[in-house]
Protein backbone atom coordinates (compact mmCIF):
# COMPACT_ATOMS: atom_id res chain seq x y z
CA UNK A 1 0.00 0.00 0.00
CA UNK A 2 2.66 2.42 0.92
CA UNK A 3 4.60 1.78 -2.44
CA UNK A 4 1.33 2.33 -4.40
CA UNK A 5 1.17 5.89 -2.42
CA UNK A 6 4.45 6.65 -3.58
CA UNK A 7 4.15 5.79 -7.00
CA UNK A 8 1.15 7.98 -7.01
CA UNK A 9 2.85 10.84 -5.55
CA UNK A 10 6.43 10.10 -8.21
CA UNK A 11 3.83 10.10 -11.27
CA UNK A 12 1.95 13.28 -9.82
CA UNK A 13 5.39 14.90 -9.42
CA UNK A 14 6.62 13.83 -12.97
CA UNK A 15 3.49 15.00 -14.53
CA UNK A 16 3.52 18.59 -12.83
CA UNK A 17 7.35 18.69 -13.97
CA UNK A 18 6.64 18.25 -17.41
CA UNK A 19 3.02 20.56 -17.48
CA UNK A 20 5.84 22.83 -15.93
CA UNK A 21 7.80 22.71 -18.63
CA UNK A 22 5.62 22.88 -21.41
CA UNK A 23 3.81 26.22 -20.01
CA UNK A 24 7.03 27.78 -20.26
CA UNK A 25 8.34 26.33 -23.74
CA UNK A 26 9.06 29.59 -25.51
CA UNK A 27 8.74 29.44 -29.53
CA UNK A 28 10.53 26.13 -30.89
CA UNK A 29 8.71 26.28 -34.48
CA UNK A 30 10.05 28.74 -37.14
CA UNK A 31 11.98 30.39 -34.82
CA UNK A 32 13.22 34.19 -36.27
CA UNK A 33 17.02 35.52 -36.22
CA UNK A 34 18.12 37.57 -33.70
CA UNK A 35 21.86 37.41 -33.77
CA UNK A 36 21.90 40.72 -34.20
CA UNK A 37 20.58 42.04 -31.07
CA UNK A 38 23.24 39.79 -29.21
CA UNK A 39 26.30 42.28 -31.25
CA UNK A 40 25.86 45.39 -29.36
CA UNK A 41 24.86 46.45 -25.77
CA UNK A 42 21.72 48.58 -25.95
CA UNK A 43 20.84 51.96 -23.91
CA UNK A 44 18.35 51.91 -21.42
CA UNK A 45 16.00 54.89 -22.65
CA UNK A 46 18.78 56.11 -25.06
CA UNK A 47 22.29 56.91 -23.62
CA UNK A 48 20.29 59.67 -21.27
CA UNK A 49 21.23 61.67 -18.15
CA UNK A 50 17.73 62.77 -16.22
CA UNK A 51 20.34 65.56 -14.32
CA UNK A 52 21.85 67.15 -17.95
CA UNK A 53 19.97 68.13 -20.90
CA UNK A 54 19.64 64.62 -22.39
CA UNK A 55 16.84 62.89 -19.93
CA UNK A 56 15.33 59.23 -20.54
CA UNK A 57 13.65 58.77 -23.47
CA UNK A 58 14.31 61.84 -24.94
CA UNK A 59 15.73 62.97 -28.28
CA UNK A 60 18.72 64.14 -27.72
CA UNK A 61 19.99 61.02 -25.50
CA UNK A 62 18.60 58.63 -28.32
CA UNK A 63 20.76 60.93 -30.70
CA UNK A 64 23.97 60.51 -28.69
CA UNK A 65 23.08 56.33 -28.92
CA UNK A 66 23.47 56.49 -32.02
CA UNK A 67 26.55 58.31 -32.33
CA UNK A 68 27.97 56.03 -30.36
CA UNK A 69 26.87 52.95 -31.99
CA UNK A 70 24.70 51.89 -29.43
CA UNK A 71 21.49 49.78 -29.48
CA UNK A 72 18.45 51.29 -27.87
CA UNK A 73 15.76 50.00 -25.62
CA UNK A 74 12.72 52.55 -25.56
CA UNK A 75 9.19 52.51 -23.95
CA UNK A 76 5.92 53.36 -25.91
CA UNK A 77 2.38 54.06 -25.28
CA UNK A 78 -0.65 55.91 -27.11
CA UNK A 79 -2.02 58.75 -26.36
CA UNK A 80 -5.43 59.67 -26.04
CA UNK A 81 -5.63 60.89 -29.55
CA UNK A 82 -3.80 57.86 -30.80
CA UNK A 83 -0.25 58.81 -30.88
CA UNK A 84 2.40 56.72 -30.09
CA UNK A 85 4.98 58.06 -28.00
CA UNK A 86 7.99 57.17 -26.01
CA UNK A 87 7.79 57.82 -21.72
CA UNK A 88 8.08 54.82 -19.68
CA UNK A 89 5.86 55.44 -16.70
CA UNK A 90 2.04 55.41 -16.86
CA UNK A 91 2.07 58.09 -15.13
CA UNK A 92 3.70 62.05 -16.22
CA UNK A 93 4.32 62.75 -12.32
CA UNK A 94 8.06 61.83 -11.83
CA UNK A 95 9.77 62.85 -15.31
CA UNK A 96 7.28 65.48 -16.07
CA UNK A 97 6.15 67.43 -12.17
CA UNK A 98 2.39 66.88 -13.71
CA UNK A 99 -0.72 64.87 -12.60
CA UNK A 100 -2.27 62.53 -15.02
CA UNK A 101 -1.38 59.55 -17.29
CA UNK A 102 0.20 59.28 -20.99
CA UNK A 103 -3.36 57.75 -22.03
CA UNK A 104 -5.61 61.02 -20.72
CA UNK A 105 -4.03 63.16 -22.74
CA UNK A 106 -3.38 64.07 -26.17
CA UNK A 107 -0.11 64.67 -28.01
CA UNK A 108 -0.56 68.54 -28.29
CA UNK A 109 -1.71 68.81 -24.58
CA UNK A 110 1.27 66.47 -23.58
CA UNK A 111 3.79 68.79 -25.63
CA UNK A 112 2.95 71.56 -22.74
CA UNK A 113 6.16 69.49 -20.37
CA UNK A 114 9.24 69.25 -20.44
CA UNK A 115 11.39 65.91 -19.85
CA UNK A 116 13.50 66.32 -15.75
CA UNK A 117 13.24 69.89 -16.14
CA UNK A 118 15.72 69.90 -19.58
CA UNK A 119 14.29 71.29 -22.86
CA UNK A 120 13.67 68.42 -24.08
CA UNK A 121 9.95 66.77 -25.16
CA UNK A 122 7.85 63.59 -25.14
CA UNK A 123 8.94 62.63 -28.85
CA UNK A 124 6.63 60.54 -31.22
CA UNK A 125 8.00 57.34 -31.84
CA UNK A 126 7.67 58.07 -35.78
CA UNK A 127 10.45 61.18 -34.83
CA UNK A 128 12.83 57.96 -33.21
CA UNK A 129 12.29 56.01 -36.19
CA UNK A 130 13.23 58.50 -38.77
CA UNK A 131 15.75 59.59 -36.99
CA UNK A 132 17.38 56.01 -36.45
CA UNK A 133 16.48 55.19 -39.82
CA UNK A 134 17.90 51.66 -39.19
CA UNK A 135 21.44 52.62 -38.14
CA UNK A 136 21.43 50.41 -34.92
CA UNK A 137 18.87 47.57 -33.80
CA UNK A 138 16.07 48.99 -31.61
CA UNK A 139 14.20 46.55 -28.85
CA UNK A 140 10.31 48.42 -28.20
CA UNK A 141 9.26 47.98 -25.32
CA UNK A 142 5.26 48.22 -25.38
CA UNK A 143 3.67 49.55 -22.24
CA UNK A 144 0.37 48.23 -21.18
CA UNK A 145 -1.33 49.00 -18.08
CA UNK A 146 -4.81 46.68 -18.66
CA UNK A 147 -5.63 43.47 -20.95
CA UNK A 148 -6.88 46.28 -23.62
CA UNK A 149 -3.91 45.98 -26.35
CA UNK A 150 -5.47 47.75 -28.96
CA UNK A 151 -2.57 50.30 -28.47
CA UNK A 152 -0.47 47.52 -30.63
CA UNK A 153 -2.67 47.65 -33.64
CA UNK A 154 -1.33 51.50 -33.80
CA UNK A 155 2.12 51.10 -33.27
CA UNK A 156 2.75 48.29 -35.06
CA UNK A 157 1.65 50.10 -38.22
CA UNK A 158 4.17 52.47 -37.17
CA UNK A 159 7.01 49.53 -36.83
CA UNK A 160 6.02 47.17 -39.75
CA UNK A 161 6.78 50.22 -42.06
CA UNK A 162 10.04 50.92 -40.65
CA UNK A 163 13.45 49.07 -42.52
CA UNK A 164 15.59 48.91 -39.79
CA UNK A 165 15.73 46.29 -36.88
CA UNK A 166 13.99 46.03 -34.37
CA UNK A 167 11.81 43.88 -31.81
CA UNK A 168 9.08 44.03 -29.58
CA UNK A 169 8.91 43.46 -25.71
CA UNK A 170 6.41 43.85 -22.92
CA UNK A 171 5.58 42.70 -19.03
CA UNK A 172 2.34 42.31 -20.27
CA UNK A 173 1.75 39.01 -22.01
CA UNK A 174 -1.59 40.25 -23.82
CA UNK A 175 0.86 42.44 -25.65
CA UNK A 176 3.24 38.96 -26.69
CA UNK A 177 -0.09 37.33 -27.60
CA UNK A 178 -1.16 40.26 -30.23
CA UNK A 179 1.84 39.90 -31.57
CA UNK A 180 1.90 36.21 -32.23
CA UNK A 181 -1.94 36.04 -33.92
CA UNK A 182 -1.21 39.32 -35.92
CA UNK A 183 2.74 39.56 -36.70
CA UNK A 184 4.08 36.68 -35.97
CA UNK A 185 7.27 37.42 -38.02
CA UNK A 186 8.53 39.96 -34.99
CA UNK A 187 10.70 39.19 -32.66
CA UNK A 188 8.87 39.21 -29.37
CA UNK A 189 10.14 38.74 -25.96
CA UNK A 190 8.89 38.52 -22.35
CA UNK A 191 9.81 40.88 -19.84
CA UNK A 192 9.69 39.68 -16.64
CA UNK A 193 11.27 39.50 -12.46
CA UNK A 194 10.93 38.07 -9.63
CA UNK A 195 8.13 40.74 -8.46
CA UNK A 196 7.83 39.17 -5.05
CA UNK A 197 11.02 39.87 -4.13
CA UNK A 198 10.77 43.63 -5.81
CA UNK A 199 8.02 44.22 -3.29
CA UNK A 200 5.08 44.02 -6.08
CA UNK A 201 2.01 43.19 -4.61
CA UNK A 202 1.66 39.28 -4.99
CA UNK A 203 -1.03 37.40 -6.62
CA UNK A 204 -1.46 34.91 -8.43
CA UNK A 205 -1.08 36.63 -12.23
CA UNK A 206 2.41 37.90 -10.75
CA UNK A 207 3.54 34.35 -9.12
CA UNK A 208 2.57 33.20 -13.39
CA UNK A 209 4.78 36.40 -15.12
CA UNK A 210 7.53 35.36 -12.39
CA UNK A 211 7.75 31.87 -13.74
CA UNK A 212 6.81 32.43 -16.84
CA UNK A 213 3.76 30.44 -17.24
CA UNK A 214 2.03 32.35 -19.83
CA UNK A 215 4.68 31.14 -22.23
CA UNK A 216 2.75 28.60 -23.36
CA UNK A 217 0.11 31.24 -24.95
CA UNK A 218 2.68 34.09 -26.11
CA UNK A 219 5.93 31.57 -27.53
CA UNK A 220 8.37 34.35 -26.99
CA UNK A 221 11.42 34.29 -28.99
CA UNK A 222 13.54 35.80 -25.82
CA UNK A 223 13.39 36.17 -22.02
CA UNK A 224 14.18 39.63 -21.01
CA UNK A 225 14.44 39.29 -17.07
CA UNK A 226 15.41 41.17 -14.47
CA UNK A 227 19.78 40.22 -13.88
CA UNK A 228 18.75 40.47 -9.93
CA UNK A 229 17.31 37.39 -10.17
CA UNK A 230 19.22 35.36 -12.47
CA UNK A 231 18.75 32.31 -10.94
CA UNK A 232 15.19 31.81 -11.23
CA UNK A 233 14.90 28.36 -12.56
CA UNK A 234 12.08 29.56 -15.63
CA UNK A 235 14.79 31.98 -17.17
CA UNK A 236 17.25 29.49 -16.58
CA UNK A 237 15.63 26.40 -18.38
CA UNK A 238 14.25 28.85 -21.16
CA UNK A 239 18.11 29.62 -22.01
CA UNK A 240 19.73 26.27 -21.31
CA UNK A 241 17.24 23.39 -21.92
CA UNK A 242 15.49 25.47 -24.68
CA UNK A 243 18.43 27.33 -26.06
CA UNK A 244 16.49 30.65 -26.36
CA UNK A 245 18.44 34.15 -26.23
CA UNK A 246 18.58 36.22 -22.52
CA UNK A 247 18.36 39.79 -22.20
CA UNK A 248 19.51 41.27 -18.86
CA UNK A 249 17.84 44.19 -17.59
CA UNK A 250 19.15 46.55 -16.30
CA UNK A 251 22.72 46.96 -15.82
CA UNK A 252 24.24 49.17 -13.99
CA UNK A 253 28.45 48.64 -13.63
CA UNK A 254 30.67 47.52 -15.85
CA UNK A 255 31.40 44.67 -12.77
CA UNK A 256 27.50 43.29 -13.09
CA UNK A 257 28.12 43.19 -16.71
CA UNK A 258 31.45 41.02 -16.42
CA UNK A 259 29.65 39.19 -13.90
CA UNK A 260 26.50 38.07 -16.14
CA UNK A 261 28.15 37.39 -19.18
CA UNK A 262 27.85 33.37 -20.04
CA UNK A 263 24.26 34.00 -18.32
CA UNK A 264 22.79 36.73 -21.01
CA UNK A 265 22.64 37.09 -24.85
CA UNK A 266 21.74 40.46 -24.42
CA UNK A 267 22.99 43.18 -21.92
CA UNK A 268 20.68 46.50 -21.57
CA UNK A 269 22.46 49.02 -19.69
CA UNK A 270 22.11 52.39 -17.80
CA UNK A 271 24.16 54.55 -15.69
CA UNK A 272 27.92 53.64 -17.00
CA UNK A 273 28.99 53.62 -19.74
CA UNK A 274 30.49 49.73 -21.32
CA UNK A 275 34.23 49.97 -21.80
CA UNK A 276 33.38 48.25 -25.16
CA UNK A 277 30.88 50.45 -26.52
CA UNK A 278 29.06 49.25 -29.81
CA UNK A 279 29.69 45.98 -31.13
CA UNK A 280 30.31 43.13 -28.56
Amino acid sequence: MILVVIKMILSGIAALAVLYLLAIMPRMIRRPDTSLFKKVYFAHRGLHDNAGDAPENSMAAFKKAVEAGLGMELDVQVTKDGVPVIFHDFKLERICGAEGKIVNHTYDELQAYTLCQSQERIPKLSELLEMVDGRVPLIVEIKAETADVSCCVIIDKLLHAYRGAYCIESFNPMVLWWFRRNRGSVVRGQLSSNFRKEGVYWNILYFAMTHLLFNFLTKPDFIAYNHKFSEEPGRRICRRLYRHPAAAWTVRSEKDLEALRGKYDVFIFDSFLPAKVGRL
